[in-house]
C-alpha cells in the first residue's frame, strides 16, 4: 500500500481521479474522496517543503475507503493533490490577491478564499505555498485538466446511478484535524470522531444522515452534526434530495488513524478501515432498499 507523496512531469501520465466501480447491479451508492491526492505536477513550481503541503491533504482518506467497491461502493478518488487545485471548491473561488482568473471568468469571493482555502489554497502550515501569483494560463489549464474531469466523472456516476435505482446517494469523504475537531467541542469534552455535513438538511433526506449517525455510533464513534463543518461545494453542489440525489459529507478526526505530523497511518487505521468497510456493505444494502422504495419525489422511504 502506498502512503506516499510523488512529483510528476507535467507532460507524463497523471489522471485526475482513479474511478473504480462495484459490481453492476449492486447498489446506488457512491464515494468520492476530493482532498487525499498525493501527487504534485512538477508545474506546481510552490516553495514550501512537500510535508508541509501534505498537511493540507485529507491524509489517506482514500485509503481508508479502497476496498469500499468491493463493498457495494462506486469509489472517485483525487490522484492530484489539493494544494494545485482544490476539487471541493467552485472554479469561481478565485483569490484575485493571488492568481489571475482568465479572461470573461467570473468571480467570488467566499468564506474560503478570505481564509486562503480557495480553488487555489494560499497557504500551508501558516505560510505562503508559491511566493508568486499565478497566471490565467495556469489557472485555466488546472481547471481543465484536473478540476473538469473529476466532476464529469462524478457527475456521469451520479446519473447512472440515477438511471439504474432511480435515486444516487454520495457520500463526500475527508478529514479534519484532531485539533478542528478538539475547537468545536464543548468544555471538557473531547472532539467529535465523525461530522457529518447535510448542509442543515438541505443535501439530503434525513433518513440518511440519521442511519449514518446511528451506525457509526453504534460502532463506538462519537458523532456530531454540521458542526464544526456542515457540507461544501461538493455537498452543496450535487445534493438535490428532490430530484432524487442525496449528499453527505463525512469528516473523520484524524487522530483515529493518522500521525498527523509525518502523514502516516497509526495504531488505528486498520481498526478505521474494517470499520467502514462494514459500515459500507451495511450503507449499500440498505440504499439498496431504498432505492427499492423510494418515492417519485426522490424521498428514501
Amino acid at each position: 500500500m502506498n502512503y506516499e507523496s510523488q512529483v510528476v512531469a507535467p507532460e507524463g501520465p497523471c489522471p485526475p481521479f482513479r474511478l473504480t466501480r462495484a459490481a453492476q447491479g449492486v447498489s446506488p451508492l457512491i464515494f468520492a474522496v476530493p482532498h487525499a491526492g498525493r501527487t504534485y505536477p512538477k508545474d506546481m513550481g510552490h516553495q514550501r517543503r512537500l510535508i508541509d503541503l501534505r498537511r493540507l491533504e485529507d491524509g489517506l482518506v482514500d485509503q481508508l475507503v479502497a476496498q469500499s467497491p468491493s463493498c457495494g461502493a462506486t469509489l472517485i478518488a483525487a490522484t492530484i493533490a489539493r494544494t494545485y487545485i482544490d476539487l471541493n471548491r467552485d472554479v469561481r473561488e478565485l483569490d484575485r490577491d493571488f492568481v489571475t482568473p482568465p479572461p470573461g471568468a467570473a468571480v467570488v469571493r467566499s468564506a474560503r478564499v478570505e481564509a486562503g482555502l480557495g480553488l487555489f489554497p494560499r497557504y500551508a502550515e501558516g505560510l505562503s505555498i508559491y511566493g508568486r501569483s499565478l497566471s490565467a494560463e495556469e489557472v485555466a489549464a488546472r481547471i481543465a485538466c484536473v478540476h473538469q474531469p473529476y466532476h464529469q466523472g462524478l457527475r456521469a456516476s451520479l446519473t447512472d446511478a440515477q438511471n439504474r435505482f432511480g435515486l444516487a446517494v454520495l457520500i463526500d469523504w475527508h478529514s479534519m484535524p484532531r485539533s478542528s475537531a478538539s475547537a468545536a467541542a464543548k468544555p471538557g469534552m473531547r472532539g467529535a470522531d465523525m461530522v457529518l455535513g447535510d448542509r442543515h438538511g438541505a443535501a439530503c433526506d434525513p433518513k440518511l444522515t440519521g442511519w449514518m449517525e446511528g451506525a457509526l455510533t453504534r460502532l463506538g464513534y462519537r458523532v456530531a452534526r454540521n458542526h464544526p463543518f456542515a457540507g461544501g461545494y461538493v455537498t452543496e453542489t450535487y445534493g438535490r434530495p428532490a430530484q432524487g440525489v442525496h449528499a453527505l459529507q463525512i469528516e473523520i478526526n484524524r487522530a483515529l488513524y493518522l500521525d498527523e505530523a509525518k502523514v502516516e497511518p497509526n495504531a488505528g487505521f486498520q481498526r478505521l478501515r474494517a470499520d467502514l468497510n462494514r459500515l459500507t456493505a451495511d450503507l449499500a444494502q440498505q440504499t439498496h432498499i431504498w432505492a427499492s422504495q423510494a418515492t417519485p419525489a426522490g424521498d428514501l422511504a
